[in-house]
């Protein structure tokens, strides 16, 4: 197959989702030509989102329209190391996204802040409970980045997406009905808090009796009109159920269809390519510098695309395959624990709790939001004392209404029939007058969960598939068990009929059919030292100076929030360095 040669822009950008968005934007607006390559097709929220078209459960939230086609590329999964990984077929545990928008378009809208404990962990643990409380086989390691470096960024990506909430702690000063746990912010979220569902108040009154903190959870769902510091406007959320696998059709969820594109695409100096795989990031005679990319585009043809500057932009399990195809870092090998690339891949440990009422309460289930719900922070990372718990890390728990849609978010009693006239009579016994809460949880790293090349299955254009390394481990067991127990205390003052708990124990495997979440991390770690990480605190590779590697793939271990605040965080973070510092003195932004 021959390769064409494209004309040279000074960057190129692989993956459009939020973090590619929020770097083509910044770089754009830097005056550079920038050039946006995305594997997947062109999405808008008109026509692609109109309603009624995107409110089909079959077609998102099932068929999954919205997400990778395993027939073109999937990842293969093994427990150990002694297994032998096999393809995973059909997308359940985890949904990463394919198309302009990426994961974006499909999120919840839950933004969260990283605590200042969760940036520094490892630090944070040594100092309170001495090196020794860290498991042997557990590879913690603090960011590189504190919370206070990235504190303004944290804001900007909250003022970009109109984020909702109530505000724990300003300038130190600790506010009524937030989070008492939060890091200290300059100021508070732009828009207020969403409106409370009645499954939310009746969740954070048990927890406030029990002494707990409860709070609206920070949502990038509009609670009203609101314009963006890029002229972008966004509509106030409608409460219609459809957040989580759909896009946003009021323009009320913030993605980069509804906060960046319509600002971006009137760039002169921006291009976008869709339909474009990328399959290498080039490299000089050096192996020390990026030229450019190469990518096979809508017709299977080969192109390359050179380019000053190269943004790794796309999903976190891609960032690293690229990595690992390109031959840029070396790979991690958990023999010897040496290496960097694929090391540390972590997931989220959830449990959660079904009430079931009499008809004396009624939630209209159909009345939800993504991010729609109360939530207590007493539980999670550093906020409370581990020295006798014998874990590490944490949970918050929440209780969230983001939806009814009839095939997913039906929750019966046990006992209720799978089928016919009785789990019908279950369903009209229970849809109206049934909630649920949940925790979710962190998990670590450890040596032997990481990611690398799989040397037998290969993808549609016959290039090697990523291979995933993972199971569940002692210490979230503990972790997720201790949370679940305090969990169920809420509940009990919550009074239900009765209440069903779904919680992983010991023994249990991790399961890739049914959905847990899409934050899945590692892989492309960042840190202070090129022997324990793939890129520097502003996401800047270690080994070639002109590649910048963005997204959940940088983290070195899972917190228990949902990634998206930290992830764009960051991107405005490596951006900020790339306009002030690297552009007028192009190489290594931290000496190694």
């Amino acid at each position: 197959m021959s390769t064409q040669k494209n004309k040279h822009v000074d960057v190129v950008v692989v993956g459009l989702g939020w973090t590619g968005a929020i770097m083509a934007m910044e770089l754009a607006e830097a005056g550079l030509e920038v050039l946006a390559l995305e594997r997947g097709e062109q999405r808008d929220t008109y026509p692609d989102f109109a309603y009624p078209r995107i409110a089909d459960e079959l077609t998102y939230g099932i068929r999954l329209k919205l997400f990778q086609e395993t027939a073109k590329e999937t990842v293969t999964v093994r427990h150990t190391s002694a297994d032998f990984a096999v393809p995973y077929r059909q997308f359940g545990a985890f949904l990463p996204g394919n198309g302009v928008g990426g994961a974006g378009v499909h999120w919840n809208g839950m933004q969260w802040r990283a605590l200042p404990a969760d940036l520094t962990m490892r630090s944070t643990v040594v100092d309170r409970y001495g090196e020794k409380f860290i498991p042997a086989d557990m590879t913690v390691q603090d960011h590189g980045v504190t919370y206070d470096e990235l504190e303004p960024f944290f804001d900007k990506f909250e003022r970009l997406c109109g984020t909702s909430g109530t505000a724990g702690n300003i300038q130190g000063k600790i506010i009524e009905g937030g989070n008492p746990f939060e890091g200290v912010r300059q100021q508070g979220y732009p828009t207020p808090a969403l409106t409370q569902l009645y499954s939310g108040s009746l969740f954070g009154d048990a927890a406030k009796s029990l002494g707990f903190h409860p709070f609206p959870i920070p949502a990038a769902n509009a609670s009203e009109p609101y314009t963006n510091f890029y002229g972008v406007q966004l509509g106030a959320c409608n409460f219609c159920g459809f957040c989580e696998r759909f896009g946003c059709y009021n323009y009320s969820k913030a993605s980069p269809q509804s906060t960046i594109l319509p600002a971006l695409y009137q760039k002169k100096n921006f291009s976008l390519r869709t339909r474009a795989q990328v399959v290498s990031i080039n490299t000089d005679s050096t192996g020390k510098k990026a030229t450019g990319v190469t990518y096979i585009d809508a017709y299977g043809e080969k192109v390359e695309q050179t380019a000053d500057l190269v943004i790794l932009s796309a999903f976190q399990l891609h960032n690293v395959r690229l990595l690992l195809m390109s031959k840029i870092g070396t790979p991690y090998d958990p023999k010897t624990g040496e290496g960097v690339v694929g090391k540390n891949f972590a997931y989220q440990m959830n449990s959660g709790i079904s009430l079931f009422y009499d008809e004396s309460k009624t939630f209209n289930p159909f009345i939800g939001a993504g991010a729609a719900g109360t939530v207590i922070d007493d539980f999670n990372a550093e906020n409370f004392d581990h020295a006798k718990l014998g874990f590490i890390g944490g949970a918050y728990i929440s209780a969230v209404r983001t939806g009814g849609r009839p095939i997913q978010q039906m929750s019966l009693p046990k006992g209720t029939p799978t089928w016919g006239s009785g789990w019908k009579q279950g369903i009209k016994d229970n849809y109206l007058h049934s909630m649920s809460i949940g925790s979710e949880g962190s998990v670590m790293p450890y040596k032997q969960c990481y990611l690398d090349l799989d040397p037998t299955y290969k993808d549609s254009y016959g290039y090697p598939l990523l291979r995933m390394t993972f199971d569940w481990q002692d210490n979230e067991y503990k972790m997720t068990d201790y949370v679940t127990e305090e969990m169920k205390k809420i509940a009990k003052v919550m009074n239900p009929k009765s209440m069903s708990v779904s919680q992983l124990k010991p023994g249990d495997h991790f399961d890739v059919k049914p959905y847990q979440s899409t934050h899945i991390t590692g892989g492309a770690i960042m840190g202070d030292s090129p022997k324990n990480s793939v890129v520097n605190k502003y996401l800047q590779s270690w080994d070639v100076p002109n590649l910048f590697v963005l997204g959940a793939s940088a983290f070195p271990q899972n917190l228990a929030y949902n990634p998206t605040g930290v992830v764009g965080a960051l991107a405005y973070f490596a951006a900020n360095a790339i306009r002030t510092q690297y552009l007028a003195h192009p190489g290594p932004l931290v000496q190694a």
